[in-house]
């Protein structure tokens, strides 16, 4: 087993593809934390993945400071150490509102989560394994939205553009205490998210048209992702952004078989992309 008697923070842990984290990790015999800020949601999860191993559930908010002390402080009051963070929770905006229009209130609420929660929860994770002198790992969960530009989503766009950015810096920072940095940037993932997306029809087959695969990934297949960056395999990998996207990050036009377009639209797209 790959992780057999290390300690795991997963935030977000409780559903989508920190839910895939949590599973894999358990199969590799980690102890894990999940946290969500929905109580009734998390112990339902809880329940489910404590059938492969030990699973400790709190609520917490991860855009609060205190919240991530919390979540450090009580895994190793039952655990005794911390081994793995895997900063994994996130939002986005659901009203898609266009960048001429977004407020404050909006801007600070998904930032709050997407970036000021893995910048301090990554921090107080960090003191603790520096504190137990056995080095660590974070595993960062950013996008393929942190490359592609996407106005409907400003804020998220702009929260997950940070997070590879902060990666980077992090594993600057924390080499010297033998705790190695990382970023996963999923594409199309199932997850709630993408059930919303395939209700649209027309707007799932434009993801799957620019998705080479031809398919969504599953949280699992980013759980095996993450189980890698948190093992001794990786070693040697610090500081990356590593894509699990189907080439989504790649296609610039939509693959030939897939017409979400008009058969005038993707006729045009296709001699353009030819030229």
């Amino acid at each position: 087993m790959k992780l057999e008697n290390k300690v795991a923070i997963i935030t977000g842990g409780t559903k989508g593809i920190g839910y895939g984290i949590a599973e894999e990790y358990l199969k590799e015999g980690a102890k894990i934390t999940i946290c969500s800020r929905n109580a009734q949601e998390g112990v339902k999860a809880a329940k489910e993945l404590g059938k492969l191993g030990e699973v400790l559930y709190l609520q917490a908010d991860v855009s609060s400071i205190k919240d991530n002390q919390m979540l450090v402080d009580e895994t190793v009051k039952k655990y005794g150490r911390l081994d793995i963070f895997v900063a994994n929770a996130g939002i986005n905006d659901p009203d898609k509102t266009h960048y001429l229009h977004i407020t404050e209130e909006q801007y600070d609420r998904i930032l709050g989560v997407n970036l000021k929660g893995l910048f301090f929860g990554g921090q107080l994770a960090a003191r603790q394994m520096v504190k137990q002198g056995q080095g660590g790992a974070i595993v960062n969960i950013s996008s393929v939205n942190a490359y592609l530009a996407l106005d409907s989503q400003m804020c998220y766009t702009t929260s997950k553009g940070g997070v590879s950015q902060l990666t980077k810096v992090q594993a600057v920072a924390l080499t010297p205490y033998d705790i190695k940095v990382n970023a996963i940037c999923p594409g199309p993932i199932e997850s709630e998210l993408m059930r919303r997306v395939g209700s649209d029809e027309q707007l799932f087959n434009t993801v799957i048209s620019r998705t080479p695969i031809g398919r969504i990934g599953t949280p699992n297949e980013c759980g095996r992702l993450a189980v890698f960056l948190a093992c001794d395999d990786s070693n040697f990998v610090y500081g990356q952004s590593i894509y699990i996207d189907g080439g989504r990050s790649f296609q610039a036009f939509p693959v030939p078989g897939y017409k979400t377009v008009t058969d005038e639209q993707y006729e045009k797209l296709m001699e353009l992309e030819q030229k």
